[in-house]
């Protein structure tokens, strides 16, 4: 007689590939070799007894099939995962405040806070998009339990000394709109050495963000002129004006979305620092399910 069910180790690495897009991403996630996946996912195919993706030169693909065990697999895992912690006394429930930029990740994020909240359904989250820099400040006035600031990297080192986690570099790039930036701006020059026609047109967030303030010192330092076309009060507005050809401006990576390339080299724009993402630390006499929160949002956040 076979046995019903799924394999949860499967399941696990079924998931890991689906949501890096190859089995050689997936694998790093599993700490698996790319044919121990391989087999692990041919096995689950053999289970199912349909193809749960579709394999091409620019990676792996859920079919429908796939889209939907997908949905099942979070679930299993999770309720699999807080069944685990509960019995081990790792349960976390209770209140949990967690603070985080609206640079990290602004595609990906929403998700990774719904896949957070369903591993932990008896956590009751509130979530607050703040400045890096309100963030930051905030850390020794309890004005939340966990935080995520965007940090600069200057020289090649860390913007801070102080005990926080790195959960992810990332590069700056300047960027503007694809059709804008198709065409030779204004203020391009039209020949090597020849001087600037016209100011660059700055999208920018408030003066509060150390990132924006970076842009402009760079501008200054180079003395380069700018002219701010259009002041945002968050990423998302950023991003819109950005697509809308308003100007140019710096994003990390993960936060350039559709219709926003990076400037052409010949702009001559100047170099801008590395990013990194810092998960600050917790407080003296900090409640446990928030030290055990910390720990399992790094493993998704990374």
């Amino acid at each position: 007689m076979s046995t019903r069910g799924f394999d949860l180790a499967q399941l696990r690495t079924f998931i890991a590939v689906t949501e890096a897009g190859s089995v050689s991403a997936g694998a790093e996630r599993v700490f698996l070799s790319q044919s121990s996946v391989s087999e692990q996912l041919k096995k689950l195919e053999e289970r199912v007894g349909q193809p749960l993706f579709v394999r091409s030169k620019q990676g792996m693909a859920a079919t429908p099939a796939g889209a939907k065990l997908l949905d099942h697999a979070r679930r299993i895992v999770a309720v699999c995962d807080a069944a685990f912690d509960d019995m081990l006394g790792r349960s976390l429930d209770g209140e949990l405040r967690l603070a985080i930029t609206d640079y990290y990740r602004p595609h990906d994020v929403a998700e990774i806070i719904r896949r957070f909240a369903s591993q932990h359904p008896r956590l009751r989250l509130h979530v607050t998009v703040l400045p890096s820099a309100v963030i930051d400040s905030g850390a020794e006035d309890n004005a939340y339990d966990i935080g995520l600031s965007l940090r600069l990297m200057e020289d090649g080192a860390r913007a801070s000394a102080r005990r926080s986690t790195v959960i992810r570099r990332e590069k700056l790039v300047w960027v503007g709109a694809e059709a804008m930036l198709r065409e030779r701006p204004a203020f391009m020059p039209q020949a090597p050495q020849a001087p600037f026609r016209a100011p660059w047109p700055l999208v920018l967030l408030p003066s509060t963000c150390q990132l924006q303030r970076r842009v402009v010192k760079l501008l200054d330092d180079a003395r380069m002129p700018y002219l701010i076309s259009h002041s945002a009060s968050g990423v998302a507005g950023l991003q819109l004006a950005l697509k809308a050809g308003l100007g140019i401006s710096c994003l990390n990576e993960s936060a350039i979305g559709d219709g926003i390339v990076a400037c052409p080299a010949s702009f001559g724009l100047p170099n801008l620092p590395a990013a990194e993402f810092h998960l600050l630390p917790g407080q003296p006499g900090e409640a446990a399910h928030v030290t055990n929160a910390r720990v399992a949002l790094a493993e998704l956040l990374g």
